[in-house]
């Protein structure tokens, strides 16, 4: 049986604030620190781990294709390796070439789908120009995509059923879940509509509550780079919850939230730091503007990619037992 996404929410502020993953600053935002929930998460999957070799089952394999020398690329590829190790996972890194064709692409992922030592298989994007990220996301089968981006998988989510949810898309969801923001019946603004994070993102959050894949019950409105910027404004204006995930720096300034929104950056952009010269991470919103009104606000970095990696450790988990055959499953379910 496929683990039910959800999870209790905590009863109260104080009971969060008691665990450490919120700070607030006097009359301003609660800071929610993904790094804290994705510690708590995958000490959850440590366990789950734990139990699941104990009980006589190999040890969950996540296999990650990684192609060219991109420095983002293999560091966030790093840090999913790590995040396995600890959480009791093995893994393995497959490097290949920028001159790799499409063609051996997809018989190398082939090859890996048909291995039973592989539990999840990820390719870490993006990809050369000359290959297409679509083609390959969809070789990976259903199973062993612990990415999320099946067709299928994405199609089981659409329609609230259990799928492999994207890891960021389920990370966000988990900081609104498990920081005890409410959804049912509250207006969302979800701004990008990237089939990979803002649009599972709405989707998590406008679905149905009693589905078999519980949803939000929020009303959710997407805007994209065709959004006028006073129209985003005027629809940001109403939402209790923003989420900003455009790709575009300083997108959520102070003035386009309302007193008392929540607000989730997953935005991640390298810009010019205008005193020391440096580059550093910034997200989509006005950390230091927004933070004075919103009500919580998650910083970039140290809030929504953590719980990214965190959410595909649990995805692997699931991919795992997945693998087995239905006897199999039901002999573990006993």
């Amino acid at each position: 049986k496929i683990p039910n996404h959800t999870v209790p929410r905590f009863k109260c502020l104080t009971c969060l604030q008691a665990t450490g993953c919120l700070l607030r600053a006097r009359n301003e935002a609660v800071i929610i620190s993904g790094r804290k929930l994705a510690r708590q998460i995958r000490l959850e999957a440590r366990h789950e781990v734990e139990q699941w070799v104990a009980s006589g089952n190999k040890r969950p394999h996540l296999s990650v294709v990684l192609v060219g020398d991109n420095p983002a690329s293999h560091s966030y590829v790093l840090n999913k390796t790590k995040a396995a190790a600890d959480v009791g996972i093995s893994s393995e890194t497959i490097l290949k070439p920028t001159s790799i064709t499409e063609e051996e692409m997809l018989d190398l992922i082939s090859k890996l789908n048909n291995d039973d030592k592989v539990d999840g298989l990820l390719v870490q994007l993006p990809l050369p120009d000359h290959i297409d990220e679509r083609t390959v996301c969809n070789a990976v089968i259903p199973d062993k995509d612990v990415d999320g981006f099946h067709v299928v998988n994405v199609g089981k989510m659409c329609l609230d059923q259990y799928s492999m949810l994207p890891a960021t898309p389920w990370g966000v969801w988990e900081i609104i879940k498990r920081t005890g923001i409410p959804t049912l019946g509250k207006n969302v603004v979800v701004a990008g509509r990237s089939k990979n994070v803002g649009m599972p993102i709405a989707m998590l959050l406008h679905t149905d509550g009693r589905h078999e894949r519980p949803g939000g019950d929020a009303t959710v409105t997407i805007s994209h780079r065709y959004t006028p910027k006073e129209q985003l404004k005027m629809h940001t204006k109403l939402a209790d919850i923003v989420v900003a995930a455009a790709g575009i720096p300083n997108l959520i300034t102070a003035d386009m939230i309302k007193e008392g929104a929540a607000v989730i950056d997953v935005g991640i952009n390298r810009v010019q730091d205008p005193v020391t010269g440096k580059a550093k991470l910034v997200g989509d919103v006005d950390f230091e503007g927004v933070r004075k009104k919103a009500s919580y606000i998650t910083p970039v970095p140290g809030g929504v990619g953590p719980m990214t990696v965190a959410m595909l450790m649990k995805n692997t988990i699931i991919a795992a037992k997945r693998m087995l055959k239905p006897a199999e499953l039901q002999a573990v379910a006993m």
